[in-house]
């Protein structure tokens, strides 16, 4: 009987312990807003997520004393109640120094690979040093104006940042680590489940959006084929287009060529990225450079196939709509606000 128990026994833990090989590892749980219904974000190795860090960067983008005059935070051109944009035609940066471009809104950021208009800064941390140390916020370190590493300097003077840059960098500020602290809080910037009806109807909640705007979401589909361009629970598709905003009909060219000064083609002369529609009806004025008032305006804009410029993009087309077909358009437009729930820290003094 020994003989026989023994190996039954034998048999039952090699059985147990090969379940237990079999079963991975739970993932830990995200302490960030994710989409679920999207890719994960993309997080850079050299760059990962800490509470700490988190709260030291959303400290640093309320912080009016980043910018080279004191006046201004990231947060200034990135207002809650303006659809995360500064409701401006075109920015106004640190000094009163007009920005040529109006300022993009933040939603989703993180999941975005280029940045800004034209796409020329490849990571989120790089286009937070560059906007730190130019127009945005005038840290230039030219003509008597303080640089990012004097800045650097006077905040490692206040105890509460000194102390969390030691504890989050193992060092002091410097423009590096903090354009690192300033990504990893705007990663956090996301319309998800829990703000955003887009996000709930796309996860399958029909009754998130109002009859009107359901309908108006089946005019955009597939009537006026918006989703070319604004696909996905982005509603972008993070691509550069060229829509004709900016052609100089007497001048025959563009006031700002967009991305063909990043990529240097032809075919990207006057192409700008593709902006989300989230909180649409909060940001006017519309595109790159403020230029149309309205979201009625912008709506037959490019309905009309945009403006004919001899560049052109073969995903605008004029589309023609009803009248019901256009208020349900405009109805499911106004649908896609997004809740920001991210309240101002206290900062340290």
């Amino acid at each position: 009987m020994k003989r026989r128990i023994l190996p039954l026994i034998g048999f039952a833990m090699l059985a147990t312990l090969a379940a237990c090989r079999s079963e991975p590892p739970a993932p830990p749980p995200v302490e960030w807003p994710q989409i679920k219904s999207y890719d994960p974000m993309a997080i850079p190795a050299d760059n990962p997520m800490t509470p700490a860090k988190v709260e030291l960067g959303k400290q640093l983008y309320y912080d009016q004393r980043l910018s080279g005059d004191g006046s201004r935070a990231c947060y200034s051109c990135h207002l809650a109640e303006k659809g995360l944009t500064d409701g401006l035609a075109k920015a106004i940066g640190a000094y009163g120094v007009e920005i040529p471009r109006s300022a993009p809104t933040l939603w989703n950021i993180g999941y975005h690979k280029e940045f800004y208009w034209d796409g020329r800064s490849a990571t989120l941390e790089a286009q937070a040093k560059a906007a730190w140390a130019g127009g945005n916020m005038g840290a230039t370190g030219k003509d008597g104006k303080p640089s990012p590493d004097g800045i650097c300097a006077q905040l490692d003077q206040i105890e509460g940042y000194r102390r969390q840059f030691q504890e989050v960098f193992g060092a002091g500020c410097t423009p590096d680590n903090a354009a690192k602290a300033l990504a990893a809080f705007m990663r956090t910037i996301v319309a998800n489940h829990a703000n955003s009806a887009w996000v709930r109807f796309r996860e399958g909640d029909t009754n998130a959006l109002s009859e009107p705007a359901r309908r108006g979401w089946q005019v955009f589909s597939e009537v006026a084929k918006c989703t070319n361009c604004h696909d996905g629970v982005l509603l972008t598709d993070l691509q550069f287009h060229t829509t004709g905003i900016g052609w100089d009909v007497k001048k025959k060219e563009f006031a700002d060529v967009g991305r063909f000064k990043v990529a240097n083609d032809e075919k990207q002369k006057g192409a700008f990225k593709t902006p989300t529609l989230l909180d649409i009806a909060e940001s006017a004025p519309y595109f790159h450079d403020g230029s149309v008032a309205t979201l009625e305006e912008a709506v037959d804009l490019m309905l009309a196939g945009g403006i004919k410029n001899p560049v052109g993009d073969a995903n605008l087309e004029p589309r023609q709509l009803t009248a019901e077909q256009k208020a349900d358009l405009l109805a499911f437009l106004r649908a896609l606000n997004a809740d920001y729930r991210i309240t101002p820290p206290p900062l340290p003094q």
